[in-house]
């Protein structure tokens, strides 16, 4: 039975969104969590490994102390109460990509709680409770050979990189959200934005959502508005970009209404997210808690973190990003509006970087707002995801600016450096694209009057109004490489003398 999915918003004015939010981070440590292998992205399959994450009979672990150092700036930076006490404990489940058939985490005894993110969003503030900040290790990762989806169902034979199971991995998992009504899924983006640029500015991961260093899982649910009890939840597992968590809420706020409004039930289960298409499908059942057997995990001694060294770690910690973005706005004359535009649109730091590199402030706002963010969305990734870089766009500019390029032939030049041509120097040289010099546009304005005399006679009685296909035929003669400007001066200078 097909059930017909009503708006986005339709939805919300009959019920009410409870979101909650568990956000993975890998720590951006040197070594693994408990052994000495290596960390580094993009090595040759299975060979990080060692006895101690492969969990090998009669190795023992040692915890990482930079993981626990970088786990507590992130309880504290997130207004978290850092436990005096609490120690790792094993999960016990069965999955190809856990090594020992068991992940060191914890469990009742986390090493941060109780803690909150403030995110705006259009000019609201919203307020999101932490339930908890704990470490744990990371999986390995499988890869399903053989089929047309990347997933177990339909493939022929798996494939599990080892790699990076053991790595440091903190997950911070809120409270229900409630009470964002129909801006849900952008307040589910600002946190996890607003979330990622906290953890970027506290050095302790590179959070490239793309390499799986930052990754969330999305929970949903509707309750009939009025309604006290929370409805049933769905799980969106890894979604590893901003604009996914964003389309994950939308999408799941759309099902879960069309199955209420059909008198259905809303399955509690995960979810795959889909990029494809933005939706998502079911992964396996969570109807009946799942039974981790979890203990005190035997080979680590409990953590106990001096308060001493807490008060240190907290007088050390950066300034918010909040704090940071409004600084930044203020020191190059950014209105709260624009500010605003860029935070949403998540270029804030590109626009810092291309000012950093040379470029003017409302140049650069303009590059990544005006220009690049529509090409991030017609490609379906984020703007920092583009193939060039802050330091590239200002070179750009400059060019602009000295009058080597016009507005038209800059545009050229960066679609060229995305579509994988090289620096903009090398792509202006090959292409041959710049200004037209004066001897070249003087002779393409002549040569524009004398093709056209009866416009060219209308434009000397007055009627500058008909300049309009002289400039046009100017720059079709230079093949765009005129300075529009300037070929409407020259034009009415030549007309002017007869």
């Amino acid at each position: 039975m097909t059930i017909a999915t009503p708006p986005y918003d339709d939805v919300l004015d009959r019920y009410d969104p409870v979101l909650g939010l568990e956000t993975h981070v890998e720590l951006g440590t040197v070594t693994k969590l408990f052994c000495g292998c290596s960390t580094v992205f993009g090595a040759e399959p299975n060979t990080q490994v060692c006895p101690v994450c492969l969990g090998l009979p009669g190795s023992l672990p040692v915890t990482n102390g930079t993981a626990i150092d970088y786990t507590v700036r992130i309880g504290l930076a997130l207004h978290c109460r850092i436990a005096e006490w609490c120690r790792f404990a094993r999960k016990n489940y069965f999955y190809p990509d856990m090594p020992k058939n068991y992940q060191v985490s914890q469990y009742d005894e986390p090493l941060c709680i109780d803690g909150y993110l403030d995110v705006d969003v259009d000019g609201d503030e919203f307020r999101i409770e932490i339930e908890r900040v704990h470490l744990e290790e990371d999986t390995g990762k499988s890869m399903h050979v053989g089929g047309s989806t990347g997933r177990i169902h339909g493939a022929t034979h798996s494939l599990v990189d080892y790699n990076r199971a053991g790595i440091p991995l903190v997950e911070i998992v809120t409270k229900p959200i409630a009470g964002t009504g129909h801006r849900a899924a952008a307040v589910a983006k600002a946190y996890v934005t607003e979330l990622r640029d906290l953890l970027r500015g506290l050095g302790v991961s590179d959070v490239r959502m793309e390499q799986g260093s930052l990754r969330c899982d999305v929970n949903v649910s509707l309750m009939p508005k009025g309604a006290t009890a929370y409805g049933t939840r769905s799980e969106t597992k890894n979604v590893n970009s901003l604009r996914s968590v964003e389309r994950a809420v939308r999408y799941e706020v759309e099902r879960q209404g069309a199955r209420l409004d059909g008198g259905e039930r809303v399955v509690q289960e995960t979810r795959h997210f889909h990029e494809d298409s933005g939706t998502t499908s079911p992964g396996r059942s969570k109807e009946e808690a799942q039974d981790y057997r979890y203990f005190p995990e035997p080979d680590l001694v409990p953590l106990a973190p001096a308060p001493d060294w807490v008060a240190q770690l907290e007088a050390s910690l950066p300034e918010p990003p909040s704090v940071a973005r409004r600084r930044f706005a203020t020191e190059h004359g950014f209105s709260d509006l624009e500010l605003t535009q860029m935070t949403n649109a998540g270029v804030v730091d590109l626009v810092r970087e291309t000012i950093a590199a040379g470029a003017a402030p409302g140049k650069a706002r303009g590059w990544w707002l005006g220009y690049l963010v529509g090409r991030a969305n017609d490609a379906g990734v984020e703007a920092a995801s583009l193939a060039i870089t802050p330091a590239q766009i200002a070179r750009v500019g400059a060019l602009e600016d000295d009058g080597t390029l016009t507005n038209k032939l800059a545009r050229q030049v960066v679609e060229a450096v995305l579509a994988g041509e090289g620096e903009p120097d090398a792509v202006i040289e090959a292409h041959g694209w710049k200004v037209a010099g004066e001897d070249e546009l003087v002779a393409a304005v002549d040569a524009a009057i004398a093709a056209s005399p009866d416009i060219a006679a209308k434009v000397r009685d007055g009627n500058q109004g008909a300049l309009g296909p002289l400039v046009g035929a100017v720059m079709k003669a230079t093949g765009g490489s005129a300075d529009a400007k300037r070929a409407r001066e020259l034009l009415l200078e030549r007309l002017a003398g007869g």
